[in-house]
């Protein structure tokens, strides 16, 4: 079952259907390839009680927090920015970040970037209200 989260006020395509399953190989490089969305999460496969989403984004995400999970980013290529409050985490290709829970945060890619996100398989990708 694929779940898209789309709306007026979030213009991004995030789909929280698991798109791999246990065993199968998962080819990051085609699904890059296909994907023309400026901010498209698209979660690949389930460990354990966590998920890992493949972004292909550019642009920036809206100031959100999660107030239970924490969410771990890898950049895998291009430049990925996460705005916190007090600072900015600059990161290249081969580096990533966990935002702890509860922490304001504000992703940003001034160019197409790859990244790899590991989260609680329940997280709203957009934030708790």
């Amino acid at each position: 079952m694929e779940t898209d989260v789309s709306t007026e006020a979030f213009p991004y395509l995030t789909r929280l259907d698991i798109l791999y399953a246990t065993g199968e190989v998962i080819d990051v490089r085609a699904l890059v390839a296909a994907n023309s969305h400026p901010w498209y999460n698209q979660t690949l496969c389930r460990v354990n009680q966590s998920v890992v989403r493949l972004g292909v984004v550019q642009g920036e995400y809206h100031w959100h927090k999660h107030d239970a999970e924490d969410e771990f980013f890898y950049v895998v290529s291009g430049h990925f920015l996460i705005d916190l409050e007090d600072r900015v985490i600059d990161l290249q290709p081969g580096q990533g970040f966990v935002v702890h829970k509860g922490l304001l945060h504000r992703p940003r890619a001034p160019e197409k970037t790859v990244i790899l996100m590991v989260e609680n398989a329940g997280i709203v990708p957009t934030g708790d209200a």
